[in-house]
This record gives C-alpha cells, sequence and structure tokens, in this order.
C-alpha cells in the first residue's frame, strides 16, 4: 500500500478492528476490551490488552494503616475488567454497532480514514459499582491520544492509584524522561528537581517487603528503550524505542519489570520472578505514600485520591 495520501487502512475484523499506516499496525479486541497490539516498525510493544489501572503494591506504611484491607475492593477491579459498551467512529461516521460479523463482509481491504476514535466504557467491579471511559484517538501519522475518564460514585473506598496499564513483551533496556528527578510521589516532590533523566534498565528498590516504588510524577515526556521482541526471527538487536508525551497536563509514570499483582505478592525480594517484562502505568492520580510512622497513622488528606469525585487525564503515544 502507498501511505504518501497520509491516511490509515482500516482492517474490520469478525472480532477487532485492525489500523494499519506507514510503519504501524495497531490492533483493537472487541473480545478481550481494549489495545491488544501495538507494532511500530515491525516491533511489537504489548503482551496483553491495555487495561485501566487502580492498584498499586501495598506499602509498609499502607499496611500499617489498615488502607490494603479498606481499599481491597480496587485490587479485583485492578485484576478483572468488565466492559459494557464499545464504540467506534471513523472519520464523521459513527457506527451505531460494532463492524464484526458479519456486518463486516461487506468491506472490502481498501477502507481508508484519516481518524479513527475507539471508545471502551467499563463498570468497575466494586460496591457501589462506577464507570470508566477510555478513549484511543488516532490521527494519520498514527499518533494515539489516550483518554481517560474515572467517574466518581459515592460510597466507594479511596483509590491507591487511576491509570492505564501497558504490559510490554520484553524487558526495557533503559528509559529517559523530562520531569522531576528520582522516585517522587503526591507527598514526596519536595526535593526533586526538574530536568531530564536517564535511567538504565528497569530499577526495584530492594525493599525486604516488595511494595510499591518508582513513581514518577509530573512527567512532560517519557522514552522506553528495547533491544528484543518476543518474535525469535527477529535478530536485530538495535534499540528502539515508544514516546510518550503529556497532552493538556504532565502525567505520572512508573516502569518496572513487575505487575503490582506481582509486587504484591511476594513477601520476600527473592520471591519475584525474573525481569522478562516492562509494566509501564501511566497515571493521572496517584495516592501518596505516607510515612508519618508504620504503625497506624495515615497518608495526609491532601495526598488521598476521592473516589466520589470524576477524575481525567490524557496522555500521547507516539513511534520513535
Amino acid at each position: 500500500m502507498d501511505y504518501t495520501n497520509k491516511q490509515l487502512q482500516i482492517i474490520y475484523g469478525d472480532a477487532t478492528l485492525g489500523i494499519d499506516g506507514e510503519d504501524f499496525h495497531y490492533i483493537f479486541s472487541y473480545e478481550k476490551n481494549g489495545l491488544e497490539s501495538m507494532k511500530i516498525k515491525g516491533k511489537e510493544w504489548l503482551y496483553s490488552v491495555t487495561m485501566p489501572n487502580f492498584w498499586r503494591a501495598t506499602t509498609d506504611n499502607e499496611r500499617g494503616s489498615g488502607f490494603n484491607l479498606k481499599a481491597v475492593q480496587w485490587l479485583g477491579a485492578d485484576m478483572f475488567n468488565k466492559c459494557i459498551d464499545k464504540h467506534l467512529k471513523v472519520d464523521d461516521h459513527d457506527f451505531d454497532q460494532l463492524p464484526i460479523a458479519p456486518i463486516n463482509n461487506k468491506f472490502s481491504n481498501h477502507e481508508y480514514a484519516k481518524q479513527v476514535e475507539i471508545t471502551f466504557t467499563y463498570e468497575t467491579l466494586t460496591i457501589p459499582a462506577t464507570k470508566v471511559k477510555v478513549i484511543y484517538n488516532i490521527d494519520s501519522t498514527g499518533q494515539i491520544k489516550v483518554t481517560m475518564h474515572y467517574y466518581g460514585k459515592k460510597g466507594l473506598p479511596a483509590i491507591p492509584v487511576i491509570g492505564m496499564r501497558f504490559i510490554m513483551p520484553t524487558a526495557a533496556t533503559s528509559f529517559d524522561y523530562t520531569g522531576l528527578s528520582g522516585e517522587t510521589y503526591p507527598d514526596r516532590m519536595a526535593g526533586a528537581e526538574k530536568g531530564s533523566f536517564h535511567v538504565d534498565g528497569l530499577p526495584v528498590t530492594r525493599y525486604l517487603v516488595p511494595q510499591e516504588n518508582g513513581m514518577h510524577m509530573q512527567t512532560e515526556e517519557l522514552t522506553i528503550n528495547r533491544n528484543t521482541t518476543p518474535n525469535n526471527a527477529d535478530h536485530d538487536q538495535s534499540e528502539f524505542s515508544l514516546n510518550v508525551k503529556q497532552a493538556d497536563k504532565p502525567f505520572n509514570f512508573s516502569c518496572l519489570p513487575y505487575t503490582a499483582e506481582e509486587l504484591e505478592n511476594a513477601t520476600h525480594i527473592e520471591e519475584l520472578p525474573l525481569k522478562r517484562r516492562t509494566v509501564l502505568v501511566i497515571a493521572g492520580a496517584v495516592r501518596g505514600v505516607g510515612g508519618i510512622d508504620s504503625w497506624g497513622s495515615d497518608v495526609e488528606p491532601a495526598y488521598h485520591i476521592d473516589p466520589e469525585k470524576d477524575h481525567e487525564f490524557s496522555f500521547i503515544l507516539n513511534q520513535f
């Protein structure tokens, strides 16, 4: 295909939506309810479907205050998702129903567009339940703007984090970011300096008991670098990168080799699995970590995430 017209090729699959362009190919799954594949310049960036993220591993301070027990519903909401609606818009055409089999039979293999918007609406597995909407906007250059909107609901427990989780198939060699130096949280930013920083590998703070670590607040731009893929036939080990930029305002992120659940499940650091993947969390809201003491004091109220208020954030994924 000739992409000089700067259009996207749209592939209407039986249960997926494919978006093809120069040097990129994306697959959205209607069955798994999210972005399932993000291949850029022949390199795959996703190990599993992108999902909303509500849990971060419990800290010593939170165990002491019992926050993990109060917030435990969000662990279930983080591990399992319930998608209640999917909506597709291609250019100016709003689909009344998803173009899946057999509806997709009316399309050819020469369908093109300049912009695609696909929205997944989830219902959280909490009591009471609330809704979360994730919108992907893809333009003709392959840029993806991701917007997540959490709908506040009275009666919900406090939330550890509100974000999006991207699990990549191999471990990153390094990452570069522009924002605050070092590990920062809402109540741990006073000593940080603004600048651009390079981090080798995927460092994990060696707590005796694995717990939350590695957050970076108020980030303007992030580039993740890898040199291996899950394709055994791909022997090219030159470095390739994915870029994340702020949309309307800075974002927060952690880039670790483990999910929150893997950290939560380990009682000692030697129980953690080998570093084999990259777990990127882009967060719009992050709970503070506290530290007054580890024997019952909660995080200061100013650093809580209010579950009864709406929260929205956006970020942009770019080819690099």
